[in-house]
């Protein structure tokens, strides 16, 4: 009898720590966009790139990615961030794909331009952009470059 209520205290235990795990997860698998500012980036490719994501000026994060989708008409990739309010941009804002290491993930930088250009207001694209470079298609590409230069 001793060893049932054992048995069940710890599977009770056991339940309420996976519960907090997934309440967690839960919480915060979704970006809220309350109180930031918008903005429209389309890339020619996003690869490794995700809804929830980092938006980064100078390694700091200042922001998530809200949405991301094609582009049916230009084929573009269209990603939705959404910044901290406190952030003012200017129309030459230049908006990029970056990796955060040889095995990481990849995140979007802002590099901010001039402010005697033109603001960008919430909702507007930021167009100065730079895609998601492919690390393995340039390896590739560079361990190929020997085969075949024996002839």
């Amino acid at each position: 009898m001793k060893n049932n209520i054992v048995e069940t205290l710890m599977g009770a235990i056991v339940l309420v720590v996976a519960g907090s795990f997934l309440y967690f997860a839960f919480s915060h698998a979704y970006v809220s966009t309350n109180g930031g500012k918008n903005y429209i980036v389309k890339f020619d490719k996003v690869d490794g790139l995700s809804v929830g994501g980092d938006v980064k000026i100078s390694g700091i994060k200042v922001g998530s990615i809200t949405e991301q989708y094609l582009d049916k008409e230009s084929f573009y990739a269209v990603v939705k961030i959404s910044i901290d309010p406190d952030i003012i941009l200017s129309e030459s804002t230049f908006a990029k794909i970056t990796s955060e290491g040889l095995l990481g993930g990849n995140y979007l930088v802002l590099d901010p331009g001039d402010d005697e250009d033109e603001l960008l207001e919430d909702g507007d694209e930021i167009t100065n952009t730079q895609g998601a470079v492919d690390f393995l298609g340039l390896l590739d590409k560079f361990a190929g470059s020997g085969k075949g230069d024996d002839k």
